[in-house]
């Protein structure tokens, strides 16, 4: 892909082929064409209208969900930092940044009386939570999100109400290529101490069932629907993932430097010089094994962007 263009003054940070692994969970990944480190909204407004249309845009988060294909990635890759972090709390109404994490949100939350405590054991931020409908615990994001400000592909900054986003089961059909750049949420009140034990309880359980201090990036699929598999906010997704894939005899499976994490089959691990091509064909060795043994297909949940080879 050629890149031979303008681009406006900009105030934020435009690097040229940026090394992604280092920003990903997963430790894996190729380079980016254009990194963009936007100042503000105005400047990442000003980026994206200037950038030729031709050119892909990928809004990136903390690359807690995320497999970064080992060819990198063709086009502009976006990345929020400090001018968008920002937590305002008003009431119960709470302002968060696309880039405030999410654990950082329900924690100034619980302190103003505010339950947002599912948003605790949450690796990642605001934009991703929104993106992907992030939950546990039996709660998500859509059933607390009011609205979302976004920069769209042009440029053009819109504000888009919670129920024009399509939100379902770990997924959302924002505007193709528009960024995140804050959302609204209007959460319950509680007392801060319950809620602060809460989520207490919340990080035990996860530490004692999780593998949180292995290098992960999350649950690498989603739980199988109810199988009418209709997509409904009603579906029953109550057939865990982890499941079936210890009943295909996946658990501890290896390629490469990836393995199905032994302490909870759902976790793909890098446990030490995985390639992007090992845990991306770990993971769809599993699938296959799955829909062998069970008849279920497994859905991604990590997200996987990028080529898998570098391109002359």
């Amino acid at each position: 892909m050629t890149l031979d263009f303008d681009l406006p003054p900009l105030r934020g940070v435009l690097t040229r082929g940026r090394d992604l692994s280092g920003l990903t969970w997963l430790r894996v990944g190729g380079p980016a064409d254009l990194f963009f480190q936007p100042a503000d909204e105005a400047d990442l407004a000003a980026f994206l209208a200037a950038l030729p249309p031709q050119v892909p845009v990928f809004p990136m988060g903390v690359g807690s969900n995320l497999i970064v294909r080992d060819g990198g990635i063709r086009g502009a890759v976006i990345r929020l930092g400090r001018g968008f972090n920002g937590i305002e709390i008003d009431g119960c109404t709470v302002r968060a940044g696309a880039a405030a994490l999410d654990a950082h949100v329900a924690r100034k939350a619980a302190e103003a009386g505010c339950d947002l405590t599912f948003l605790r054991t949450i690796p990642g931020a605001i934009g991703g939570a929104v993106t992907m409908n992030a939950g546990c615990y039996g709660d998500y994001t859509a059933d607390v999100l009011r609205q979302v400000r976004i920069v769209t592909r042009a440029g053009q900054v819109e504000t888009l109400p919670a129920a024009a986003l399509g939100l379902a089961y770990r997924s959302s059909s924002l505007p193709a290529e528009s960024v995140i750049v804050e959302a609204v949420f209007e959460a319950p009140g509680g007392d801060p101490e319950e809620l602060q034990a809460r989520m207490a309880a919340q990080l035990a359980k996860r530490d004692d069932t999780q593998p949180t201090k292995d290098r992960t990036a999350g649950s690498t699929f989603r739980n199988p629907a109810g199988y009418s598999s209709t997509g409904r906010a009603d579906d029953s997704h109550d057939l865990k993932a982890w499941k079936v894939i210890d009943e295909a005899g996946m658990r501890g499976a290896t390629r490469g430097g990836a393995v199905m994490n032994t302490m909870h089959s759902n976790f793909l691990t890098n446990v030490g010089g995985a390639t992007a091509a090992d845990l991306e064909g770990l993971g769809e060795e599993v699938r296959k094994k799955v829909y062998e043994n069970s008849g279920i297909t497994l859905e991604w949940e990590i997200m996987r962007v990028g080529q898998p080879v570098a391109e002359e």
